[in-house]
């Protein structure tokens, strides 16, 4: 499957983001001159090799109506200190997207990406979306890196995105407000929920656009998967540190599903439940995505009959799962086990018979074909035909 996955090991921002992307693009020089051409009202991208610590890769530089974005504006807005400036509001941005010539495609992402900083921002100044006004070089900036990383991402078209936790920084930022601590107020809202971490290195690493980003195209954040990679893309950044200041993009195959992953088993011990609740509990569980729910009937202490139930998950599923197995169970604890599953590639087809369509299901790997009908269409039909099930699994399968 093409993967792409970004390593953030120094934060992340838009135009770091843009510019290891760019690396990834057969035609860098191409892509610049469509990008410049799609409507972004005074504003020139353009990009340059830059070596940082004996690592060499791409800087982007977007400037507005000639001035590149300072440190003092970036991204974060403000309500006083704009008299040489024009704000926009977030209905202007939206108004600004829409009008620009690139696929809905393009305009739908970016527009999430943008609603995701409008109301981290909102949040981190208290007041509500359709006030906050954003300031317009770090503005049309943030614009320009979005539209930049979303129709990069259309161009690329991975079928799935990891990143890598986020390194954040430490200590304090200045900004249009005066001093903010690291991350900014917005950052942290918008990297709720995701691994990050802050450590030695003094100074803002990850921008809320940089955030924005990977907050909504990654799938998840942890280890990289196992892949191989065919391209490797280093987005640098304006600022210099200890380390070289740079966003990774791998892109390449991970290991076909079908070979292997790693599934989790949430398992509890039941004593005390009624059939129908521990049914309810299975059908919900599925319901909200997990891969399989199950039951065994096991002997506790005390003599007592009990239920072993096992819910199996992918991994990022795990905390939906387990709030959901406390509130529709009667469980207090539950264990997990990590377990390597090797499954067959599945592919459907169609297949009339004269009783009506039936889904095939065919599975593929490790040398072996099976194939067989979808159980639910041979119900379906032996009911309507009143013929036995036998009779329509026979005709699935002629």
């Amino acid at each position: 499957m093409r993967t792409l996955y970004f390593e953030c090991n120094m934060g992340a921002a838009g135009d770091m983001l843009m510019a290891a992307l760019l690396e990834l693009h057969q035609d860098p020089q191409g892509f610049i001159k469509k990008i410049n051409a799609c409507g972004l009202k005074g504003v020139n991208i353009a990009f340059s090799p830059s070596i940082k610590h004996g690592i060499t890769g791409t800087y982007v530089k977007v400037t507005i109506n000639g001035e590149e974005e300072s440190e003092h504006t970036h991204h974060h807005h403000d309500h006083d200190h704009s008299h040489d400036h024009s704000h926009n509001s977030l209905h202007d941005i939206e108004h600004r997207i829409g009008h620009l010539n690139v696929s809905d495609w393009v305009k739908k992402n970016a527009l999430a990406i943008y609603k995701l900083i409008a109301e981290a921002e909102s949040r981190a100044h208290g007041v509500t979306v359709d006030k906050i006004h954003f300031h317009e070089v770090g503005e049309m900036d943030a614009v320009a890196d979005i539209i930049g990383v979303c129709m990069l991402m259309e161009e690329l078209a991975p079928q799935q995105v990891f990143a890598s936790p986020v390194h954040v920084g430490s200590g304090q930022v200045r900004c249009a407000h005066g001093v903010l601590p690291v991350p900014a107020p917005a950052t942290a809202h918008i990297l709720r929920n995701t691994p990050i971490y802050g450590g030695e290195i003094r100074g803002e690493l990850c921008t809320p656009t940089g955030a924005a980003i990977l907050k909504h195209f990654a799938k998840s954040f942890g280890k990289m998967p196992m892949m191989k990679t065919s391209k490797i893309g280093y987005g640098m950044g304006k600022k210099d540190f200890e380390n070289a200041n740079c966003v990774r993009a791998f892109i390449g195959e991970t290991a076909d599903s079908s070979e292997t992953d790693t599934v989790i088993e949430l398992i509890c011990n039941l004593d005390d439940m009624t059939p129908e609740a521990i049914a309810y509990a299975q059908q919900l569980l599925i319901n909200e995505g997990a891969l399989d729910v199950f039951t065994a009937p096991i002997g506790m202490k005390k003599g007592r009959m009990g239920i072993l139930f096992t819910c199996m998950c992918k991994p990022p599923d795990r905390e939906k799962m387990l709030e959901l197995i406390f509130k529709h169970t009667s469980t207090l604890g539950i264990r997990e086990t990590e377990s390597r599953r090797y499954t067959l590639s599945r592919e459907f087809s169609e297949k009339e018979t004269r009783y009506g369509t039936v889904k095939i299901k065919t599975a593929t790997g490790y040398g072996v074909t099976k194939s067989k009908p979808e159980y639910d269409d041979i119900a379906k039909l032996a009911t309507e035909s009143n013929l036995p099930l036998s009779e329509i699994y026979k005709e699935g399968f002629k």
